[in-house]
């Protein structure tokens, strides 16, 4: 089982983005980063594709990841969800809000991620986000290769994908101008992602559990 761990905006906010995320889609001013153009030492590795196609993320699939635990054995949630209950009694609610955003990689020349921003209480999400962490690594889960003891937890919310490196840039200005209203995150999720498959063209993503906050800080 692939899980992870996130929240999930609210309705109004997830509104916000799609009506802010509608013109992008529309017109998106994205194209393929040259490997002529990379400068030396950018040689495009053989087989990384050229497609200038930015996949935006679907409405139902938009959060904001904690951790992402990888591949489990369905006996692992007999550890993991207590766990990550008890990480939920210890941390509080907190208020949130989306706001600018950047790419993966830093700068959008050779971008395959584009994402908004996630400011609030930050250090309570932080705190959040290594309780959950934690939980999974208690339950089995592999150490997660985005985050180690030398990178901080960097919110954010996955906006669009691309399979080949993407020059975002020209979204990078308009992106800068977003932001949501701000919100209360009372919950999080334990979250079955089901990868695309012959029957299934696109990725699923399905709630295991849910999780209230009520601690404090």
């Amino acid at each position: 089982m692939r899980l992870f761990a996130a929240l999930v905006p609210p309705p109004a906010v997830l509104d916000a983005v799609e009506r802010f995320t509608a013109p992008l889609r529309a017109g998106t001013p994205a194209e393929p980063t040259d490997a002529k153009a990379s400068g030396p030492g950018r040689a495009r590795p053989p087989g990384e594709s050229t497609s200038p196609e930015l996949r935006w993320i679907d409405r139902d699939l938009l959060h904001v990841t904690l951790a992402f635990f990888g591949d489990l054995d369905p006996s692992a949630l007999d550890v993991l969800i207590p766990k990550l209950e008890r990480a939920a009694e210890r941390h509080p609610c907190m208020r949130l809000t989306l706001a600018g955003g950047g790419a993966f990689p830093l700068g959008g020349q050779y971008a395959r991620v584009l994402w908004a921003g996630l400011y609030g209480d930050r250090r309570a999400l932080a705190g959040l986000a290594a309780a959950t962490a934690a939980a999974g690594h208690h339950a089995g889960a592999a150490p997660d290769h985005h985050r180690d003891q030398h990178r901080a937890y960097r919110p954010h919310l996955t906006l669009a994908r691309s399979r080949g490196p993407v020059d975002v840039r020209p979204l990078l200005e308009p992106l800068a101008t977003f932001a949501t209203k701000p919100w209360t995150a009372e919950e999080f999720h334990l979250i079955h992602s089901h990868l695309p498959a012959p029957d299934r063209p696109h990725p699923e993503y399905e709630p295991l559990a849910t999780f209230r906050l009520c601690g404090t800080a």
